[in-house]
């Protein structure tokens, strides 16, 4: 059977070039082809597509944001983005997204073609010069999270109930009456959790809880 693929893309001639180059493989089929990213994530629950091919700066909703919702309806359907933005910011916040592959515009018909097929047998496909950039910061990412690990591993059972009720912005007063405890125990442990996190204030600690999924 063939892929099933849906086009977003604002550029109206670089849309239809890409529609009739897709089409000539024979493996693939395009089922729609869309001028920004509300109408891709209108048509992909309807179409249901195997892979959704993207551009990044589109009107009404962009690219990302696109992958983003289609992927949270539907994490069957696979996103590529295509585009002419390599900067590390949108190549990390497509991935964070949920797109499986990213490729330059400049990228030829054999390469998108091979990336959609990649994409619908859940495999990610990079462009080239961007893959030695991903893959340092995943190890950055890796090692940070190693290292939060290690960190909350040495938080106590309460500590612990105390930074989840910080990452929910109670005061101590509330933490207190929360966990039946004295202000001033909540505050020792306050400062415990501070020290042992490495961090600051209240609002380091609970952006570190957050993003360790502990809150």
């Amino acid at each position: 059977m063939k892929v099933r693929v849906l086009v977003a893309e604002d550029d109206s001639v670089f849309r239809r070039t890409l529609v009739e180059l897709i089409n000539l493989n024979p493996e693939l089929e395009v089922v729609a082809q869309c001028s920004d990213g509300k109408q891709a994530v209108d048509q992909a629950p309807v179409l249901k597509p195997d892979v959704v091919l993207t551009d990044i700066e589109m009107p009404i909703l962009n690219g990302i944001e696109a992958t983003r919702q289609i992927r949270k309806v539907n994490p069957a359907v696979q996103v590529v983005i295509l585009t002419k933005f390599g900067d590390d910011e949108n190549v990390f916040a497509a991935i964070k997204a949920g797109a499986i592959g990213y490729l330059l515009k400049d990228a030829g018909l054999d390469e998108i073609s091979v990336a959609i097929q990649a994409a619908m047998n859940g495999e990610g496909v990079l462009t080239p010069s961007l893959v030695g950039r991903v893959m340092g910061e995943f190890k950055r990412l890796s090692a940070s999270a190693l290292h939060n690990r290690k960190l909350f591993d040495e938080l106590s059972r309460r500590e612990v109930e105390v930074l989840e009720c910080l990452a929910a912005g109670l005061k101590n007063s509330a933490i207190a009456d929360r966990l039946c405890l004295s202000e001033k125990t909540v505050k020792t442990h306050v400062g415990s959790i501070f020290k042992k996190l490495q961090v600051n204030d209240r609002t380091e600690a609970a952006l570190l809880a957050k993003e360790s999924g502990i809150s």
